[in-house]
């Protein structure tokens, strides 16, 4: 028997090159099928995708938008009456405003602007008209401004009567003033507290209505709640940023919370002054090159000094609060949550969870290897631990429902899945609500009123992709766990604050999105809308094919797809191209259909098999020992996957060229793109690198620290460092034998461009040959260059793959898309 494996095996690779030989390869690349599925041509065939509901305010309805090929048209649904009603006749409203206005409209192009639900009986938005008007509340008061005014174009405002159907134009009416943004308003409205140069202020409500009227205005009184703060230690900044230089007139949001009763005021004060400064300079500013410059914690860096700061509002007196138990540690104080009412509210306090004497906080040691949710007790001055979670790894799922009786429902991954257990007030274990080997992905709410936990969870039903996500509901008692929206399908599911209803997006990449309205039970009470492709499948658009195969250890299971030119000919022989992200916050896969196709569907066009699968360590959506697989060797750790999966696609597919692959990824993609290249030299022909951390070295510290683990080093007197090390791609440029393009955008605050940088050192050192576009005043994420950078990438991948690509010095898709 193993003699006969054996050759069959041999005649396997005997008779697969001469049936790959009679394959015929591409040879031109086609740049007219990419053009024809740009972005705008896209934007113009498929309008509207999914629905998320905005719940009225004070009933079960929701109203939502829906662009078609027919038009734009508002819809109220009342899941209670089981009625879905069109808000507008579209053709009556078109001829009240054209003769309102006097600018023509009809049903099908209506401008619609700041369409919103001013309450539970009134719509209100604008339209901008033709007609020219003086700029109001221009500062200029110049001769010159006043004989030559700036001019804007009328905007007319409306409110619109649901019951009646009503219009009325409110444009001539005072336009209600919104609260600023920089005022943290008090529950009971006594204060209003805010950042001004570095320290805290506040004044009361009738000083506030001043200020946004004027925020110049004299006569307005506000006093100092502090006067120590500094730049380096401000009130109001945040740990990652710092605070710039201020203009110490002008008013900045103070990030706190409030007790219930308004007498007390939570905020964490940041100590930056041991944070170096980073910069990034804009060339393209006017009249001069312009410094940016912000603080920038990198990896085993020390961090900034937090201290967590209690102000009672009764004698405006303060202390720090003693909540420290690990260094570097990061404090989160819970919130209360927002409720549908607060959404049509003046103004939002922010309140703390928990109530006038108490309130609940989570700690986080720096390596995340150890997480408490704690209780702080204002009248004994002390922190109550609640509930400890330990990992050797770092601990990524740690949230949770406070029950009115004090009870917790956290989910946790402490059995290395994502699961949910009850916990009494005192942070004892009660029991498991969930057990199994799948994840659960958030609680969307309980509802004491039946004892039952809703939550979303993937990787339940054995029988389908493990990121399909689903809502579930179980019962406080740990029983009764059912799914509410079966099928194989990835799903979206919107839930107003009673919990009695859904609203369910469904969706995969081979099947475009639909949307149904459930009750809690999970029986559909009706369809709603389904996304119409109609226009982009006559166009010539085909869905591509999701795949399953082995992770390089044989045995792991991982998920792609497989992306074709339109006009695909089976008898072709294609180069392939991987689109890449190492996570492990997320993988490059697409799970759900989307319009937005550039790095895959319209890169096929060209001439290329595009390909996205996950690998070992990439995504948190599956069990602990998948997610953190890669702990520990972040730069190489999805690299070998990739390659074994590649093969073998190849090997079962005759139209996949595996001698001619090249390779694409964005930020974390960049860096793996270029990882592969220089380890698989000789497997990889071809790659594409964007915004790359190639040194996670002088990448952001919580990111790098956290995903490949920093060590926690204290020494014999009890001092704590940190250290951090990891191998970055300019350490193997030697390697390269294939093209590798390097792109970066200057401006780029979250990837600094020095991890481009000293690739590109270590290349020209190395006395190798290279492309590097570097985009001019672009941030991370290019910008309004990103379709530039599409046919840069188009002529590189297409010229060292096909051996064909345009050499004009214009980009004509560029100028034909305009």
């Amino acid at each position: 028997m193993k003699r006969n494996i054996v050759i069959t095996i041999a005649l396997l690779c005997l008779t697969a090159p001469l049936a790959w030989s009679q394959q015929t390869p591409v040879t031109e690349a086609n740049y007219d099928l990419a053009e024809r599925f740009s972005p705008n041509k896209i934007n113009s065939m498929v309008f509207s995708k999914n629905i998320r509901p905005s719940w009225f305010p004070n009933s079960d309805k929701f109203w939502y938008e829906w662009k078609s090929p027919e038009g734009v048209q508002y819809w109220i649904v009342d899941p209670a009456a089981k009625t879905k009603t069109a808000v507008f006749d579209m053709d009556k409203l078109a001829m009240e405003l054209t003769t309102i206005i006097k600018d023509p409209f009809d049903a099908q192009h209506i401008p619609f602007q700041d369409f919103e639900l001013k309450d539970d009986n009134t719509f209100t938005f604008s339209i901008q008209s033709s007609i020219e008007q003086p700029v109001k509340d221009d500062k200029d008061t110049s001769a010159a401004a006043k004989k030559n005014p700036k001019m804007e174009k009328k905007v007319f405002r409306f409110e619109y009567d649901i019951a009646t159907r009503k219009l009325t134009d409110v444009s001539d009416q005072e336009e209600k003033k919104d609260f600023p943004r920089w005022a943290n308003i008090a529950p009971d409205s006594s204060y209003v507290v805010y950042a001004k140069g570095y320290n805290l202020y506040y004044m009361d409500m009738e000083n506030l209505r001043k200020a946004m009227e004027d925020e110049n205005d004299s006569t307005i009184v506000e006093y100092a709640l502090t006067t120590d703060g500094t730049k380096d230690v401000p009130y109001g900044g945040n740990s990652y940023s710092g605070v710039d230089d201020r203009d110490t007139n002008k008013r900045y949001s103070a990030w706190g919370q409030w007790s219930p009763d308004a007498k007390h005021f939570i905020l964490e004060k940041y100590d930056m002054s041991n944070i170096g400064e980073l910069w990034v300079i804009n060339s393209t500013a006017e009249p001069r090159p312009k410094l940016e410059t912000y603080k920038y914690q990198m990896p085993g860096e020390p961090g900034p000094k937090s201290y967590l700061m209690l102000f009672d509002m009764q004698d405006k007196s303060s202390k720090v609060l003693n909540v420290w138990a690990f260094k570097d540690q990061t404090v989160d104080i819970h919130r209360k949550p927002y409720t549908t009412r607060d959404m049509y509210a003046d103004y939002v306090s922010p309140v703390w969870l928990g109530d006038n004497g108490s309130f609940y906080f989570t700690r986080t040691s720096r390596d995340e290897h150890r997480v408490d949710i704690c209780r702080y007790w204002l009248d004994s001055d002390s922190v109550q631990v609640l509930i400890e979670e330990r990992l050797n790894t770092y601990i990524d799922v740690c949230d949770f429902e406070l029950l009115k009786n004090g009870q917790i429902v956290m989910r946790s991954e402490r059995n290395g899945w994502a699961q949910l257990y009850l916990h009494a007030a005192d942070g004892k274990l009660i029991r498991p609500l969930t057990n199994g080997a799948y994840h659960v992905s958030a609680i969307m709410g309980v509802d004491e009123s039946t004892s039952t936990v809703f939550f979303t969870a993937n990787g339940y039903d054995k029988n389908e992709h493990p990121y399909y996500n689903h809502l579930f509901r179980v019962g406080l008692n740990g029983t009764g766990i059912k799914m509410l929206n079966p099928g194989n399908y990835y799903n979206d599911s919107w839930m107003p604050e009673d919990l009695k209803y859904f609203v369910n997006n469904a969706s995969r990449v081979d099947a475009a999105p639909t949307n149904a309205l459930y009750n809690a039970a999970g029986s559909k009470i009706m369809d709603l809308e389904a996304c119409d492709i109609s226009q982009l499948l006559a166009y010539g658009y085909k869905y591509p094919e999701i795949f399953k195969a082995k992770a390089a250890d044989g045995v792991t299971d991982l998920w792609g797809v497989i992306y074709k030119p339109f006009d695909f000919d089976s008898t072709k022989l294609y180069p392939i191209i991987e689109y890449v992200y190492p996570g492990p916050q997320v993988e490059s896969t697409n799970y759900t259909w989307n319009a937005s196709m550039t790095r895959v569907d319209r890169l096929a066009q060209l001439g290329f098999i595009v390909v996205t699968v996950g690998h070992r360590g990439g995504h948190p959506d599956r069990s602990k020992w998948y997610h953190n697989y890669g702990y520990g060797d972040m730069r190489h750790y999805p690299l070998a996957d990739h390659k074994y999966v590649i093969q073998n696609l190849a090997a079962q597919r005759k139209y996949m060229d595996v001698n001619k692959v090249g390779i694409h990824g964005h930020s974390g993609g960049g860096f793996m793109s270029t990882a592969a290249i220089l380890t698989y030299p000789d497997f990889y022909k071809v790659a594409v690198s964007c915004a790359g951390n190639h040194d996670n070295n002088i990448y952001n510290r919580w990111w790098s620290e956290t995903h490949h683990g920093v060590k926690e080093v204290v020494t014999a007197e009890g001092d704590t460092t940190f250290n951090y090390s990891i191998e970055a791609n300019h350490e193997f440029v030697k390697n390269l034998k294939g093209h590798l393009m390097l792109v970066h955008g200057d401006m780029d605050n979250n990837v600094h461009p020095a991890n481009t940088i000293r690739v590109a050192d270590a290349l020209i050192r190395a006395n190798k040959r290279f492309e590097m576009l570097y985009l001019p005043g672009q941030r991370h994420g290019f910008g309004d260059m990103n379709e530039y950078f599409f046919w840069r990438m188009a002529d590189y991948f297409s010229r060292w793959l096909i051996g064909d690509c345009e050499e004009d010095v214009d980009i004509h898709q560029l100028n034909n898309d305009q």
